[in-house]
């Protein structure tokens, strides 16, 4: 297994304080410093393990840093980005773990200074609790970890963050920047979409009268607004795209109850367990 010197995380919530953690725990960083803009967050990712030392100063957070994983939302990605690679030594690789990817390659590949290679990522994983204080070793163990090179990536960079995210316990994947946004606009950002749509309909007094059917629906409403408002903007025409296919979907559920077709309802009904069944195999 590869070890790292210095291996520092821009914003230490959830992901990147996973992150952290499986580093420092499968020894594959002789030290990792936590940034971030609250001391009071960074403080958690200290008490956690995540990281071994903390600054709210991002120059000298990556000083002397041979990795970086850029973890801020997916709006502030880009210009964190820019940043590190005026400050980290020449030559440094940066990563991201942004739920986009196509704006924020075509805005730093091929583009930064000194030297710096930039090559984008995305770990499947992560939930609607945010914050250092969520953030598990485990987190990533049998997940998948989208890796988006282009032609300015060296092969190099693709094998050595390939085999980190294996050791983190990953499942690599390689797409292309556009590919993965088409992909997760239909399995992680439409979800999001109809779970804050449905909870957003529902009326105060009825709050009493919500199952762990309705709870469960619109778990994940319950995740930041600023970083889903950013991953919405970024990926809009592919999120409207399936957002169509939904539509259709229910005008077949509406066209069926406006008829009282039971055959026709339990028909689409059946289409749907049969593909959640073969998600939970």
């Amino acid at each position: 297994m590869r070890s790292f010197d210095n291996v520092a995380i821009v914003g230490v919530g959830l992901i990147g304080g996973s992150i952290g953690l499986a580093l420092r725990q499968r020894k594959l960083a002789g030290k990792v410093i936590g940034i971030g803009r609250r001391q009071s967050s960074l403080r958690i990712a200290r008490q956690m393990g995540a990281v071994d030392t903390t600054t709210i100063n991002l120059a000298r957070g990556v000083a002397e840093a041979e990795l970086i994983f850029v973890c801020t939302p997916v709006g502030q990605i880009p210009d964190h980005i820019r940043q590190v690679a005026e400050h980290c030594p020449v030559g440094a690789l940066i990563t991201d773990v942004g739920s986009t990817k196509q704006v924020i390659v075509e805005s730093v590949d091929g583009k930064l200074p000194r030297q710096c290679r930039f090559l984008g990522g995305h770990p499947i994983a992560g939930g609607e609790r945010t914050g250092p204080a969520h953030a598990r070793a485990d987190l990533f163990d049998g997940r998948v970890t989208v890796l988006t090179p282009t032609k300015n990536t060296l092969a190099e960079d693709f094998d050595t963050l390939s085999q980190l995210w294996s050791q983190l316990g990953a499942v690599v994947v390689r797409m292309s920047p556009e590919e993965h946004d088409k992909v997760l606009a239909m399995t992680s950002h439409l979800p999001h979409l109809v779970a804050a749509a449905l909870a957003g309909i529902l009326p105060e007094e009825l709050f009493r009268f919500v199952g762990t059917g309705f709870l469960d629906t619109t778990r994940i409403a319950a995740g930041s607004p600023e970083l889903w408002r950013d991953i919405f903007v970024q990926n809009r025409q592919n999120v409207q795209h399936w957002l169509g296919v939904l539509q259709q979907k229910l005008n077949q559920f509406g066209q069926a109850l406006a008829r009282g077709d039971a055959q026709s309802l339990e028909s689409l009904l059946e289409e749907g367990k049969r593909h959640r069944d073969a998600l939970a195999g």
